[in-house]
């Protein structure tokens, strides 16, 4: 692959800065050229008028007035609910899970419908431009073979890991498996697919997690051999993926209700190794660097602190928890703590698959909290929530997020033209003349009014990915 230079509006965050300093880093250049060397990586990233002599001959590809952004990080969906968008008639979610998507998932077992769903699962990913993502998988071993195989095919990144389930009501029992059956399939998926594309996980595409789908689902046997294989796989880069503190609903929701079943005195507690009664320690942590958490929307102080310092992450997903009146997790308190919170989808509790929509709703939602809580996310926060927080998240900002000098070329081509109203608010929107506010504006419409149709193409490693 010759160099490529494309142009257009360049917007990302640059560095290596936390959330509340996205502001700060935040890079526009508005007649940018971003090149990507035969390696893949980023070559150049500025001013069209300032081109490196070296890559001047090349023949650029020329967006304008389009935008180039970094590709966005899904840091949480759900592969065995591609068809599963939407569902009504569960309420909240453990009466959703029952009646909505445990018979929804259990149709994987057919392996022809598996086939299907990696298909219909990967094509939505790259039409809105989710170049990274990390999937809660199917407790089905050929589902998630079709899945990686097809993420493969189409050059994507993904990590995933089967959805574990070892107790659990009548509804749930096509998913479940023995606690030696769990432990089995977890190791063999990690054997099988962890970083088998390039055999490096410091360079692959696809890796493995294990996955557990959330406390109540396991029990404190699984969770006790969950560590021990989870120990003993840290080195290889494996990932940890689970559900937290999502749901409270007083008395019957998913929060109340795992303190009760375990005995301990936080939900997180029952990941840290502390799931005994009084959260005495039964067994190994599961948190760490490569844990990403979804929801924490009901957090503890303690908890907070703990996933800090533990440098787990969560991955926020307000479209499912306003589609499951599970609540809002608090933006100032959870960053305060000094927690990565990246973008999660988490469709189809959520329905949407685009990560705009859902930095869309974040800044509704959180301007909403009540009192002091408010805040008004800046725009730059909004974007570096969903691409460099989500390479954070992965443990890959060395490798992606943003278009520093040496990184992977994950990016997304962004044509306005797609979106007439989007077009014509970017064209005749009032502008500051305050030329920082007016950069802040353009990002803050761009992502308010991105949709599927906007986006015109997709790269990763600087490859064009088709959506087919």
């Amino acid at each position: 692959m010759v160099s490529q230079v494309h142009l257009g509006h360049i917007f990302h965050v640059a560095g290596r800065p936390n959330v509340q300093e996205a502001a700060d880093a935040l890079v526009s250049v508005p007649d940018g050229a971003l090149v990507v060397g035969r390696d893949g990586r980023i070559a150049y990233c500025g001013g069209r008028d300032e081109l490196p002599a070296e890559f001047r001959g090349a023949e650029p590809t020329d967006h304008r007035p389009g935008f180039l952004l970094p590709g966005f990080v899904d840091a949480h969906i759900h592969f065995p609910q591609t068809f599963a968008g939407d569902a009504y008639g569960g309420g909240q979610l453990l009466e959703w899970l029952t009646r909505c998507i445990y018979p929804s998932e259990s149709q994987l077992a057919d392996p022809v419908y598996a086939q299907r769903a990696a298909v219909a699962f990967c094509t939505r990913r790259i039409a809105v431009g989710t170049t990274a993502a990390m999937v809660f998988g199917s407790a089905f071993p050929h589902a998630q073979d079709a899945l990686f195989g097809e993420t493969r095919r189409r050059g994507l990144r993904m990590v995933s890991g089967r959805g574990i389930q070892t107790t659990g009501e009548d509804a749930v029992a096509p998913l479940i498996t023995s606690e030696d059956e769990a432990i089995r399939l977890a190791k063999s998926e990690i054997d099988t697919w962890h970083a088998v594309d390039t055999g490096d996980v410091d360079t692959a595409l696809l890796h493995v997690a294990i996955v557990p789908r959330f406390a109540l689902a396991v029990t404190s046997e699984t969770l006790r051999n969950l560590g021990e294989l989870y120990d003993s796989v840290r080195d290889r880069g494996v990932y940890f993926h689970s559900h937290l503190n999502e749901n409270n609903r007083p008395g019957t929701g998913e929060v109340d209700s795992t303190k009760q079943a375990y005995q301990v005195d936080s939900y997180l507690d029952t990941y840290d190794g502390k799931f005994l009664p009084g959260s005495q320690v039964g067994g190994k942590s599961l948190l760490g660097k490569r844990s990403i958490f979804a929801h924490g929307v009901h957090c503890q102080e303690a908890e907070l602190r703990r996933l800090a310092q533990t440098g787990s992450s969560i991955a926020h997903c307000p479209v499912s928890q306003q589609f499951l009146g599970s609540g809002t997790m608090p933006w100032k308190r959870t960053i305060a703590a000094g927690v990565t919170v990246a973008a999660g989808t988490d469709y189809g509790g959520g329905d949407e698959w685009s990560i705009p929509r859902v930095l869309a709703a974040a800044f509704k939602v959180h301007i909403s909290e009540p009192g002091e809580d408010g805040v008004s996310m800046h725009p730059a926060e909004m974007l570096f929530t969903g691409t460099l927080a989500g390479a954070r998240a992965l443990d890959m900002e060395s490798r992606f997020g943003n278009f520093d000098l040496g990184k992977e070329a994950d990016f997304l081509v962004v044509d306005p033209t797609g979106t007439p109203a989007l077009e014509d608010t970017l064209a005749q929107g009032i502008r500051s003349d305050d030329p920082v506010l007016a950069r802040d504006q353009m990002l803050f419409a761009l992502l308010m009014g991105m949709s599927e149709s906007t986006i015109a193409q997709v790269y990763v490693r600087g490859r064009r990915i088709d959506d087919h």
